[in-house]
């Protein structure tokens, strides 16, 4: 029964992927023609006094682009970080990394793409 389980899991794990990396192409033909990126989600990390540091995770044209961003307060905005994956790559990434984040990444861009 356990190992049912497990390779139930695997599939669905393996078909989730798969449809975030294709609503991510989808998206990733909007943003070609709008030339307008879509936020996929934004974190805030750390906030101290005015000033805060959040990541911020963008659809561009063929590539997800992930920058942890410094801003607010007295502080000069800069990006002190800035990660680019293809299509292809970002999906197992966002899942391993929280598969909340990967839900609702996954809802976002349905909805956007039923607009």
């Amino acid at each position: 029964m356990r190992r049912l389980i497990m390779v139930k899991q695997i599939s669905l794990d393996a078909w989730s992927l798969q449809n975030l990396t294709d609503l991510l192409k989808k998206g990733s033909q909007i943003v070609a023609k709008t030339n307008e990126p879509i936020v996929l989600y934004r974190q805030t990390i750390e906030e101290e006094d005015d000033s805060y540091e959040e990541i911020v995770c963008t659809l561009t044209d063929n590539y997800v682009i992930e920058q942890l961003i410094i801003s607010g307060g007295m502080v000069v905005p800069a990006i002190r970080q800035q990660l680019v994956y293809k299509l292809d790559e970002f999906p197992d990434r966002l899942l391993r990394k929280s598969k909340d984040l990967f839900l609702e990444t996954v809802e976002l861009l349905e909805k956007k793409l039923k607009e």
